[in-house]
């Protein structure tokens, strides 16, 4: 037997948040995602896709964040990335909403992209217009 006989995807990825009502506020309007379950110290959140994974976003007094830097770069990485098809209107858009975010970078011949930004508990995300196959 190999592991893909237990595993097929990603179930959740659990995310750690100070003010639950408004992370969850924050997650539905940014990322378009429902509301599956609220209790008094978490939430399930998905997008309503087949194998797309659902967020769970549990209430603590501290964070520690969902990023890393990269020591061979400098570079400060997310540890998950949205997809959408419209990068450069998604960050106008993020812009406009006052959220923080990092500088959009596309590659000049490709096209291809992405850029970092934060919900409102620091926790570091990103958007790229890159898909893989399979996706």
């Amino acid at each position: 037997m190999s592991s893909s006989t237990f595993i097929s995807h990603v179930a959740t990825i659990e995310i750690p948040v100070i003010n639950l009502e408004q992370s969850v506020n924050f997650y539905m309007d940014v990322l378009g995602v429902e509301l599956e379950f609220k209790g008094e110290k978490n939430a399930m959140l998905t997008f309503k896709k087949e194998g797309v994974p659902t967020f769970f976003l549990v209430e603590t007094e501290t964070t520690q964040g969902t990023s890393f830097k990269n020591t061979n770069t400098g570079v400060v990485h997310s540890v998950i990335d949205f997809y959408t098809p419209r990068l450069q209107d998604f960050y106008q858009w993020l812009k406009e909403k006052n959220i923080e975010v990092g500088p959009l970078n596309i590659h000049p011949k490709n096209g291809y992209g992405g850029f970092g930004f934060k919900d409102p508990n620091g926790n570091l995300l990103s958007a790229t217009n890159v898909l893989h196959e399979g996706q």
